[in-house]
């Protein structure tokens, strides 16, 4: 990995007594040009720079200038010394940032009115420097605190100090949401009482220097976790964190000279996680833990430097402490909590500590968050001609714009793109607030519309250096091809405080007096009101994934909250062993599926927060993790909120894994439909029952909880836990293949390795599966026109076939949806789904096979003439040979069932509980239809001896007369069978939640 000197790399140099004081490093060096932003400068307000004056209320009137004028925004500080004296409140969603060859530095004067005494009605008990609130403050009236709807604050770049004579000063009151922080700062505390209170989402290089406290906090407002990465402490008085239930994930601290690193208030418990960090002279003890042996306590820390730390631990209750080894130690591994060794063990609360004497300090821990490329190099887009009106086309403008330059600009706008914005590899794209500005698309844009392969709004190639920040990407509501951004850069690359919009988050541009809230409703993320069916916009789950890692895709992903309903879901990483780190990720509101991983080894991953809501998500999956090796999870919140009213089996699913690594993990919801398991794994059947614990290791070397032993004779359950399992179809090795059509998800059972595993969760329903003759997987699936989509100049319509009118499934609402059929491979769907061709019945020359619906509801009296109608239409498989007779009971069957031309072929009368045998033509039409068996439901099978297999309630065995030869009792209702099996001899079963198999000759 690239060496990254920044200010804190820095830091560690003086600490290592490389030298001996270092001061601030500015990160914008220069005034970032941006029509829409505030500049706090002397041309624009009463202000001189030189801390001679009290800039307090013109500061003030700034901020709130921005929330009325846009509702979000940025006020740029240039560089200078800004006098305050009393507190400062930023409104949600604004941005103060700071720029200039050095940060500018805001002090608050000495004996500032209302600093000397403690502030008894204030939760902190303080008086505060800058108050982030949830809306603007108006005279006289009382501040709201942010909570957990402030999105997109921020304090960037800029210096605090308080001065002598503030006893009860803090300097930043920080109780946002999602994509606020702190960032590059420092502040003196001096004689005042901390540097922040109450935490909230994120903080990168900041650094506290004296106070009470560096930090003291509560909960974050949303109850989840906070990420800190690369922080400073010096010289608290009391201790440099003191903390509850503040779900503390700390990468590369440093702290020196204090009494204690952390510590948690009496009676409370706290989930911390600490990695690579450093203490030095400290003269306590490093923690101080309260709450001892109850399971929300959960303490993590792995490679810890003590440098004079003579207690690493201490319990408050007991007294009991875990001295260091020697003067100068680390800490190699610590953890406090109940441990879970792997899947099939036994809970264990416990302690375990692992530590070595050290004979000289070791190397500085590497950063690997970039620093942000030399403003020397920005070109500003709009220079090049972008609009970022919202409505012109900048497409071009970016294309031409990535071809020519390294380092692009990207100030406030919204900007509309038409086509994939394809990144070089050394492209970075910077902005400094994802709400204000975005990459957008319309509704419907032809290029992101209809059905097909996905079609990233923004692409980083294999292997590149790609630095994304700031930046909002938005792919709209209807388009039904659109991934947010397809990464696929290497392990140097960095994508930062981006923002998938869609619904949550989504925030309207414009002055706050033409502001107009829509509470209750699901809003989309244009103008347009959304078409809504039984409390849900029918636009949900639509789309592709959000954000898309694949193809060897790494680097470090911080602060980055994808929380778009139209998507499939918020992560899709897939197929890299590429390291990968994230920080502070915020994933929610997906309809099925919140983070998947397949084919995923060496990653990381820090604070990622999981959350379900009542309308969009209580039948979301919130993990899934397949064929995943070499990954660990830190301080894992899954929450689902108050208004859920379901219950829900399991948090994580998983998928022959292997060195999985959990460490803190919080399962919770204020409600009593706490999702049942934290994790499940399909194929071993092993579960994990506690809610909170504090380690847990997927080994990969977990039996199955009930072997498989295939006895003959005997049905034998394979795998669980399904929505409803259906659509069976095999493939020329004897795999199988089924699906859940609600929940859009397609699996395999390999008949080799006797495992299963998800292929593929596409966001149209698959109705049911078959394959060809080369396994090419065949997808029949429910496709409805996508709204403000055009086709040959024409709204997208789908044809209403003829024989829909003999059923009344095709009435009440089962209408204006086409039954399409789409082809993938199986080992690789993302890149080769592709859709069948429709073509004229009569126009395939040879056909192997013919495929129907397994049975039919035809409650009009019409099955056996339509049991044997031709077709006008078929679509063709990518084999050539295979065809697909259209016709509408598609819709509602739960399988297909291949007929052969020269072979018998039998489809059920669902309504008339019989089942029917037809001769198959060369052209693979049917026809002379007879009554075979007065049985029939959902489908049938036919084994090596001709024997006739009927799913009715339970499984009947006829032989080719019609005699019964036995009777199959299952739990579960099948819904579809079928022979397969690497020798032909086992029947497969889907049934209702589970997959079967019953070995048909001994």
């Amino acid at each position: 990995m690239k060496k990254v000197f920044n200010s804190f790399i820095l830091l560690f140099i003086v600490a290592a007594g490389w030298a001996a004081t270092v001061n601030s490093v500015s990160v914008y060096t220069q005034r970032p040009a941006d029509s829409e932003a505030v500049y706090f400068t002397s041309d624009n307000y009463r202000i001189k720079a030189d801390g001679s004056i009290d800039v307090t209320d013109e500061l003030q009137r700034a901020l709130n200038e921005v929330k009325e004028k846009y509702n979000f925004g940025i006020v740029f500080i240039p560089e200078g010394k800004y006098r305050i004296s009393r507190t400062i409140y930023i409104p949600n969603a604004v941005r103060l940032i700071g720029y200039g060859k050095n940060r500018p530095i805001v002090f608050l004067a000495k004996d500032s009115p209302g600093y000397q005494q403690e502030v008894s009605t204030d939760k902190g008990k303080a008086n505060y420097m800058f108050w982030f609130t949830g809306g603007i403050v108006r005279p006289g009236s009382e501040p709201r605190d942010a909570g957990a709807g402030t999105f997109y604050s921020a304090i960037s770049n800029i210096d605090l100090k308080i001065e002598s004579g503030n006893p009860h000063a803090v300097a930043l009151r920080t109780h946002f949401a999602q994509h606020s922080f702190v960032s590059h700062v420092d502040i003196h505390i001096g004689e005042g009482k901390a540097g922040l209170f109450d935490v909230g989402n994120e903080m990168e290089d900041v650094r506290f220097f004296g106070g009470d406290y560096g930090i003291y906090t509560t909960k974050t407002s949303p109850s989840w976790q906070m990420m800190m990465i690369n922080t400073w402490f010096e010289g608290q008085r009391k201790a440099a964190i003191r903390t509850q239930e503040g779900g503390l994930t700390i990468v590369r601290l440093y702290v020196r000279n204090v009494p204690v690193v952390i510590e948690l208030n009496p009676n409370r418990s706290d989930k911390i996680y600490m990695e690579d960090c450093t203490w030095e002279g400290v003269k306590n003890a490093g923690v101080v833990v309260s709450n001892e042996g109850l399971s929300p306590n959960q303490l993590s820390m792995r490679r810890i430097v003590c440098k004079q730390v003579p207690v690493f631990i201490r319990f408050r209750e007991s007294g009991k402490e875990i001295a260091g080894e020697s003067n100068l130690y680390k800490v190699k591994d610590f953890s406090y909590g109940l441990h879970i060794k792997d899947m099939s063990a036994t809970p264990e609360f416990k302690t375990e500590v692992s530590m070595e004497k050290l004979s000289k300090k070791p190397p500085v821990p590497v950063n690997d968050i970039p620093a942000i490329r030399s403003m020397t190099r920005w070109v500003n887009i709009r220079n090049l001609g972008a609009k970022g009106d919202g409505e012109s086309d900048d497409t071009e403008v970016f294309r031409k714009a990535i071809e020519e330059y390294d380092v692009i600009y990207v100030p406030q706008g919204w900007y509309i793109v038409s086509q994939s914005l394809k990144l070089k590899k050394n492209t970075a794209l910077i902005g400094l607030n994802p709400v204000s500005t975005q990459l957008k698309l319309k509704e419907s844009t032809s290029a992101f519309s209809g059905f097909g392969s996905p079609v990233p709004l923004l692409e980083a190639p294999q292997g590149g250096n790609n630095f994304v920040s700031g930046i909002g990407l938005n792919t709209g509501a209807y388009n039904y091809r659109a991934v947010g951004c397809k990464w696929m850069a290497g392990a140097d690359s960095y994508m930062n405080d981006v923002k998938f919009l869609g619904v949550h988050g989504t925030m309207t541009k414009g002055a706050l007096t033409q502001q107009q809230r829509r509470n209750n409703v699901p809003q989309i993320s244009t103008p347009e009101e959304p078409v809504c069916f039984q409390g849900k916009d029918k636009a949900w789950d639509n789309q592709h994934w959000s954000l898309w890692i694949t193809n060897g895709g790494g680097g470090v992903f911080k602060d980055i909250w994808t929380a778009s309903t139209y998507a499939t879901n918020g992560i899709y990483v897939n197929n890299t062993a590429t390291p990968g780190r994230i920080y502070a990720m915020s994933v929610e509101h997906h309809v099925r599926n919140e983070v998947r991983f397949k084919n995923v080894s060496n990653w990381q991953v820090y604070a990622l927060q999981l959350e379900e809501e009542t309308r969009e998500s209580p039948d979301c999956q919130q993990i899934e993790l397949q064929n995943c090796s070499n990954i660990l999870f830190a301080n894992l919140y899954l929450f689902r909120v108050i208004r859920v009213e379901t219950p829900f089996p399991y948090a994580i699913r998983t998928w022959n894994c292997k060195d999985i690594e959990f460490y803190n993990v919080h399962n919770f919801t204020q409600m009593r439909f706490t999702t049942d398991l934290v994790c499940y794994d399909v194929n071993t059947r092993q579960d994990v029952r506690p809610w909170e614990f504090t380690r847990l290791t997927i080994s990969g070397e977990e039996s199955r909880l009930a072997p498989l032993c295939a006895e003959p004779g005997k049905v034998e359950m394979l795998a669980t836990g399904f929505e409803y399992a259906e659509g069976m179809a095999r493939d020329s090795k004897g795999n199988v293949y089924f699906s859940e059509q609600r929940m859009r998800r397609i699996y395999k059972w390999d008949v080799a390795t006797e495992q299963l595993s998800l292929v593929a969760d596409f966001p149209w329903q698959p109705l049911s599966l078959a394959c060809d003759t080369q396994d090419n997987l065949l997808v029949f699936f429910k496709y409805y026109p996508q709204p403000g989509n055009m086709v040959g100049g024409n709204p997208e319509t789908v044809i209403e076939l003829p024989d829909a009118a003999g059923t009344t499934f095709s009435h009440w609402g089962n209408d204006g949806f086409a039954t399409r059929v789409y082809s993938i491979r199986p080992d690789n769907p993302e890149e080769t789904i592709r859709l069948l061709d429709r073509v004229r019945m009569n126009s395939i020359p040879s056909v192997t096979k013919s495929l129907y619906p397994a049975h039919r509801w035809r409650d009009l009296h019409d099955f056996d003439e339509i049991s044997v109608r031709k077709p006008e239409y078929c679509f063709v498989a990518p084999d050539g040979v295979t065809v697909i007779p259209e016709q509408y009971d598609f819709a509602r069957s739960s399988s297909v069932l291949e007929a052969v031309p020269g072979r018998p072929f039998y489809v059920a009368d669902e309504y008339n509980h019989r089942l029917v045998r037809m001769d198959v033509n060369p052209d693979g039409t049917l026809e002379n239809l007879t009554h075979f068996l007065n049985h029939g439901e959902f489908g049938s099978a036919i084994d090596g001896q001709g024997n006739v297999y009927v799913a009715e309630g339970h499984i009947y065995v006829f032989d080719k007369q019609g005699n019964v030869v036995k009777e199959i009792r299952v739990s579960e209702r099948p819904t579809s069978i079928v022979v397969a099996g690497n020798d032909g001899n086992t029947l497969f079963i889907a049934a209702r939640s589970s997959l079967y198999r019953y070995t048909i000759h001994p």
